[in-house]
């Protein structure tokens, strides 16, 4: 089998897999991260393995090949897709599973993992190399959970969709060469100052729930998880992963000293009680410019415009979650 555009196909299981075991496959980038993970991916095979899993190996090619592969374990009736990699890795993986019975399994080994790091797991580096295997253990043996999923102009994130500066910046450095993953945080931090310098916001129109909210702003930003600014910022410290919204965030500002303060704000939790920063629940938003945007999602630049349509696909995604994570699913 042949996957679209010449792409290779997973690999089909073999005969002598024992019945009743779970398949998963092991879907890696060997592009994340500041350090190669590729030869440390068959370490994970035996502890999956021991806990019932028969595994299977696949390289991905793009992120459009990380989608494409993730929807064909799917279709094929994988268990689960464990994505080595980082939030954009992620974020693409999970676009292929939405609505789907195949969970998706975080095993971080990028840049920035925020989404694994909020959810208590340890990313790989060479510092850490036994990660990946104590991450593997932690997801072994759980329950699958179902989570929200955002759509920004029908492409799905995981994480956060934002418009602005964040947008811009990311637009600036990605695809990043690993030589500048070694500087991820300096790097970024001195793009997004450069940008700020010469940028002085976007004037937006915003309808939340139907509601309409019109400003000036620097950022726009929407959440489904509690960490932003690759982790450093608790930006929606009361957010779950499966209520069915999201939050969007409105930071105010024309200038580099506004977002200087934005940064330090959102560092600090001051966000939370700012006049400068506005948040609105939603189910379903559109924010609107006069002046076409950029756009982010999980950290990926995608294609930007006048407008974009928000909205929350509720527990649209099956995922492997370590126990110590439940926290982040709404209470019963």
């Amino acid at each position: 089998m042949v996957m679209p555009h010449g792409t290779p196909a997973i690999p089909k299981i073999g005969s002598g897999i024992i019945a009743g075991m779970r398949k998963g496959l092991l879907l890696y980038n060997p592009a994340a991260g500041k350090y190669p993970v590729r030869r440390f991916v068959r370490g994970i095979i035996q502890p999956l393995k021991n806990a019932g899993w028969s595994i299977e190996i696949a390289e991905t090619l793009s992120g459009t090949h990380a989608t494409q592969t993730a929807h064909q374990a799917a279709s094929e009736k994988y268990d689960a897709v464990f994505a080595i990699g980082g939030d954009g890795t992620v974020g693409q993986v999970a676009s292929g599973l939405i609505h789907t019975e195949t969970a998706l399994a975080v095993l971080p080994a990028g840049t920035t993992n925020v989404w694994a790091v909020e959810q208590g797991q340890r990313p790989f580096s060479w510092w850490h190399w036994w990660a990946l295997r104590e991450n593997a253990r932690l997801l072994a043996d759980v329950e699958p959970r179902r989570i929200d999923v955002g759509l920004c102009n029908d492409h799905p994130f995981l994480l956060w969709a934002g418009i602005g500066l964040d947008a811009l910046t990311i637009q600036k450095i990605e695809p990043r060469k690993r030589m500048f993953k070694h500087m991820a945080v300096p790097h970024y931090f001195a793009t997004t100052v450069w940008e700020a310098t010469f940028w002085h916001g976007l004037d937006l129109r915003v309808w939340a729930d139907g509601s309409l909210v019109e400003g000036h702003y620097l950022v726009a930003v929407a959440t489904n998880i509690r960490h932003y600014v690759g982790g450093m910022s608790l930006i929606s410290p009361d957010a779950y992963l499966d209520d069915g919204e999201m939050d969007l965030w409105l930071l105010s500002g024309d200038s580099l000293a506004d977002a200087f303060r934005h940064f330090f704000e959102l560092v600090a939790g001051r966000h939370l009680t700012s006049d400068q920063a506005r948040r609105l629940r939603f189910h379903t938003a559109r924010v609107e410019s006069d002046a076409s945007f950029s756009i982010q999602v999980d950290g990926d630049p995608m294609l930007g415009g006048h407008h974009a349509e928000i909205e929350v696909q509720h527990r649209a995604l099956k995922v492997l979650m370590p126990e110590k994570a439940l926290k982040l699913l709404k209470p019963a």
